[in-house]
C-alpha cells in the first residue's frame, strides 16, 4: 500500500485533511441515547401482565373448591379452565380496540389506562366470591391487559436502530420473568392468616384467603402506573408536535428524528395490504401456537408415566425442569440477544429461531427412550441414565428458547415494516391478537392430542409428536415469507449500525 494511502485511512494520524475527519466524525454518529425512566416504566408495565395471569395458577383448584360449585374433584377442572381462558379470550377481543383508540388518544393514556384497570379488575378477583364474580373480574382484567400491542409501539417509538439491541431483551425477558414471579406470588401468599397468623391474621383476609396475592399483584401494577405517570412521554407521530416543547427536553430517540408527515388511521384492510404485515400476522399465529404448546404438552410429558411415552417425573422435578427453561431463557436474552441483533440481519434471525422448532419436538420422544432404557422394575429411573437425561432435556429446553427468540425478533420487524410510523400500534395490534387466538385454543387441542394419542397408542402413542413436527415444519416454511417481503438496509447502513454498537 501507498504511504499516501496510508495516510488518508489511518484514523489515529492527527494529520488527516479536515474534510476527511468530518466525513469519518459523520460516519460514525453515537448510539442514541436509551430513555431510561421510560424504559423502566414499560419494562415494568409488560411485567404486570404475566404476574396478573399467572398468580392464580396455584390456588384456582382451591379457590374453586371453596364455591363448592360441585362435589365430583374431576369437575373442579373444568371450572378452573374456565376461569382461566376468561382472561385470554377478553384479551383476545380487545387487542386491536387498544391499538386502534391509542392512535386517536395517545400511548401513554391507553397504557396508563390498562394497566389501572388491570390492578382493579385483580383486587376484584380476590374480593369475588362466586363463580360469576370471578369469571366477570377476569374477563374484566383482560379486556384492560389488552393493550399489550400499545406498549410494544411505544418501546418501538423510543427505540432505533442504534440502541434497540439493547432494549429489546431487556423487555422481552420480562413475560418469562413474570411467568416465575406469578406463581411464587399466588403460592406464598395465598391463606395467608393461616399461614402467617401473627403477621397478617386480619379478618378480611380470613373472610378472603386469596386476596392477598391479588393484592400483592396489584400493586405492582399500581407501581407501574405510577413510574408510567411520571416517565412515559406521548410517541404518537400526530401528537409530538403538541408535545413539542416536552420532547425537546427529552434525550430519547424521538429527538434525533425527522419529523414525521401526518396521516389519519390506516383500516384493517390498508395494514393487511403490508405483504410483510401480513407474513407476521401469518407467521406470528403459528409461533404462538408452537411455543404454547410445547409449555403445555412438556409438562404433560415429564408427568406421564414412562410406559406412557412420558418421564414420570414428581412436582419437584418439573418444578426444576421449569426453573432450568428460565435460567436458559434469561441467559440468552441478556448475554446473547444483544450481540445477535447488532450481528446478523433481523428477519433472518426471525427464520432460524422458527425453524428449530421441528428439532425441539423430535427430541421429546428421545428423551422417554432414554428413560425408557434406564428404567428399573420400580418405575423410576437408573441414576447412571439420571445424568444422561438431564443433559437431554437441556439440549431440548434450550432449543424451545432459541425458538422463543422469535418474539424478540417479532417486535423489531413488525416496527421496521409497518406500513405508516402511525400505523404501528395497529400493525402491532393485528398481530398480537394473531398470537392470543393460537394462545387460547393451543392448550387444548395439544392436550387432548397427546391424551389420544396415548390412550389409543396411535402411532405408538408419539402421532403428537408426529403432528406437532409437522405444523412446526409448515410454521418455519411460512417464516420464510418474510425473506421476501423485507426492508433491506444498504449495505453502508447496516455497517454504520454495527459501528455504532
Amino acid at each position: 500500500m501507498a504511504p499516501d494511502d496510508e495516510v488518508v485511512h489511518d484514523e489515529a494520524d492527527p494529520f488527516l485533511p479536515e474534510r476527511h475527519a468530518e466525513s469519518q466524525a459523520t460516519s460514525k454518529p453515537l448510539p442514541t441515547p436509551l430513555p431510561a425512566g421510560q424504559l423502566a416504566a414499560l419494562c415494568t408495565v409488560r411485567l404486570v401482565d404475566p404476574i396478573v395471569f399467572t398468580q392464580l395458577f396455584p390456588y384456582v383448584n382451591d379457590f374453586i373448591n371453596d364455591l363448592h360449585l360441585t362435589s365430583d374433584p374431576s369437575r373442579i377442572g373444568f371450572y378452573s379452565g374456565l376461569v382461566e381462558s376468561s382472561f385470554a379470550i377478553s384479551q383476545l377481543c380487545s387487542i386491536y380496540l387498544w391499538a386502534k383508540l391509542s392512535d386517536v388518544v395517545g400511548r401513554k393514556p391507553v397504557i396508563l389506562t390498562g394497566t389501572l384497570g388491570t390492578a382493579i379488575a385483580t383486587l376484584g378477583f380476590g374480593l369475588s366470591n362466586s363463580l360469576a364474580g370471578i369469571l366477570f373480574a377476569r374477563g374484566l382484567g383482560g379486556l384492560f391487559s389488552g393493550n399489550i400491542a400499545v406498549i410494544h409501539s411505544m418501546l418501538g417509538e423510543i427505540t432505533d436502530s442504534s440502541n434497540q439491541a439493547k432494549a429489546i431483551p431487556f423487555y422481552t425477558l420480562m413475560w418469562p420473568i413474570g411467568s416465575v414471579v406469578g406463581p411464587l406470588i399466588g403460592g406464598t401468599f395465598s391463606h395467608v392468616a393461616s399461614k402467617y397468623p401473627d403477621l397478617l391474621g386480619y379478618a378480611i383476609f380470613k373472610k378472603y384467603p386469596y386476596f392477598f396475592p391479588c393484592l400483592v399483584s396489584a400493586i405492582i401494577a399500581f407501581f407501574g402506573v405510577l413510574l408510567g405517570f411520571v416517565f412515559l412521554k406521548e410517541t404518537v407521530p400526530s401528537k409530538r408536535k403538541r408535545n413539542n416543547v416536552e420532547c425537546t427536553s427529552s434525550k430519547s430517540s424521538l429527538d434525533n428524528e425527522p419529523p414525521i408527515p401526518e396521516r389519519g388511521p390506516m383500516g384493517l384492510k390498508e395494514v393487511l395490504a403490508c405483504p410483510a404485515i401480513s407474513a407476521l400476522v401469518s407467521s406470528g399465529f403459528s409461533l404462538s401456537f408452537v411455543y404454547t404448546s410445547f409449555d403445555v404438552v412438556f409438562v404433560l410429558f415429564c408427568y406421564s408415566a414412562v410406559h406412557s411415552g412420558g418421564l414420570a417425573f414428581s412436582d419437584s422435578e418439573i418444578g426444576l425442569t421449569l426453573a432450568i427453561a428460565g435460567c436458559i431463557s434469561s441467559t440468552l436474552q441478556l448475554f446473547l440477544m444483544p450481540y445477535l441483533l447488532r450481528t446478523f440481519d433481523c428477519a433472518k434471525m426471525y427464520v432460524f429461531s422458527m425453524s428449530m422448532w421441528p428439532f425441539v419436538y423430535f427430541c421429546l420422544p428421545f428423551l422417554n427412550l432414554i428413560a425408557r432404557w434406564g428404567s428399573t422394575e420400580d418405575g423410576n429411573v437408573d441414576a447412571r441414565v439420571v445424568a444422561i437425561l438431564w443433559t437431554g432435556i437441556a439440549i431440548t429446553l434450550g432449543l424451545s428458547k432459541i425458538g422463543s427468540l422469535a418474539y424478540s425478533t417479532s417486535i423489531i420487524l413488525v416496527k421496521e415494516h409497518s406500513p405508516t410510523p402511525g400505523a404501528l400500534s395497529q400493525s402491532n395490534g393485528i398481530v398480537q391478537f394473531a398470537m392470543c387466538l393460537a394462545r387460547s385454543f393451543a392448550p387444548f387441542l395439544v392436550s387432548s392430542l397427546f391424551a389420544l394419542s396415548i390412550d389409543n397408542k396411535l402411532l405408538w402413542g408419539y402421532l403428537w409428536v408426529v403432528v406437532m413436527i409437522s405444523v412446526s415444519s409448515v410454521s418455519g416454511i411460512d417464516a420464510r415469507r418474510i425473506l421476501l417481503h423485507r426492508k433491506k438496509q444498504r449495505r453502508e447502513e447496516w455497517q454504520m449500525t454495527r459501528r455504532r454498537l
